[in-house]
């Protein structure tokens, strides 16, 4: 199965003239190089989702960085599932450590999120990790426990198909530090054992199991293919078209 890289392109991307002048260097480099055909997904500020999705081809997809869990109604500054539908997204990152952290967003939240975004025909990728403190605690297997059974309460297991989980370990996104090969596949193995407890083997194998914090063209092999993951979430890279496909070159070589 082919690797999956994500690009999260956070709050940029400022102007029309911005987007107009990534999306001109993401088709210059799709079309100057020969490319494995890989699944790469890119999601962009919302306000930007219908000129992303204009890109054709059969191995590009988008997606949005949040999502509210209602479909309509008076939710003022909020977007539906519908809504980033409608504009061209077939993903979505949920449950994100800026979201945890700025926005104060719970697993029960994310929970609904999640739901919502697979009634909706949206495949949502779930954030999880932990911070440096619980790192130094050595709490990190109970917090990864914690936030995966929290946020994937009551989902019909026949939709683990239709769901990546990423490990984002907080300490490691934008620091340049990342967790060796051995740690993330350790994660790994509890994300997994965590969804045969809960949905049993066979459907718990249908979810991806992804890596994401400080994932550049140097790291992109420890994390991802020496740890055994099923692709990568970038963040910083993903604005520099160039080094984005590089990586998700390496993850599938």
């Amino acid at each position: 199965m082919e690797k999956i890289i994500i690009g999260n392109l956070k709050m940029n991307l400022l102007s029309v003239v911005e987007r107009e002048q990534y999306l001109k260097l993401l088709k210059k480099e799709l079309a100057g190089k020969k490319i494995k055909n890989f699944p790469i997904v890119l999601c962009p500020p919302a306000i930007h989702l219908e000129a992303f999705s204009k890109l054709k081809r059969k191995n590009v997809f988008f997606g949005a960085q949040n999502v509210f869990w209602k479909r309509s109604g008076s939710f003022t500054g909020e977007i539906s599932p519908s809504m980033i539908k409608n504009m061209g997204a077939q993903f979505v990152i949920l449950g994100h450590s800026e979201r945890r952290k700025y926005f104060g967003e719970k697993d029960e939240e994310i929970n609904q999120k999640i739901s919502s975004a697979l009634r909706n025909g949206l495949i949502p990728i779930v954030c999880v990790g932990e911070t440096a403190l619980e790192k130094e605690k050595g709490q990190t297997f109970r917090i990864i426990s914690a936030q995966l059974k929290k946020a994937m309460q009551r989902i019909n297991r026949t939709k683990l198909n239709q769901i990546i989980i990423a490990y984002e370990p907080v300490w490691a996104v934008g620091s340049d530090i990342i967790p060796s090969a051995n740690e993330i596949m350790q994660v790994k193995i509890l994300i997994k054992k965590i969804l045969v407890e809960i949905f049993e083997k066979k459907y718990a194998n249908g979810a991806r199991i992804i890596y994401g914090g400080s994932v550049n063209s140097k790291t992109a092999k420890e994390t991802c293919l020496d740890s055994g993951m099923d692709g990568v979430l970038v963040g910083r890279e993903s604005l520099i078209p160039f080094e984005f496909l590089k990586i998700g070159q390496i993850i599938n070589s």
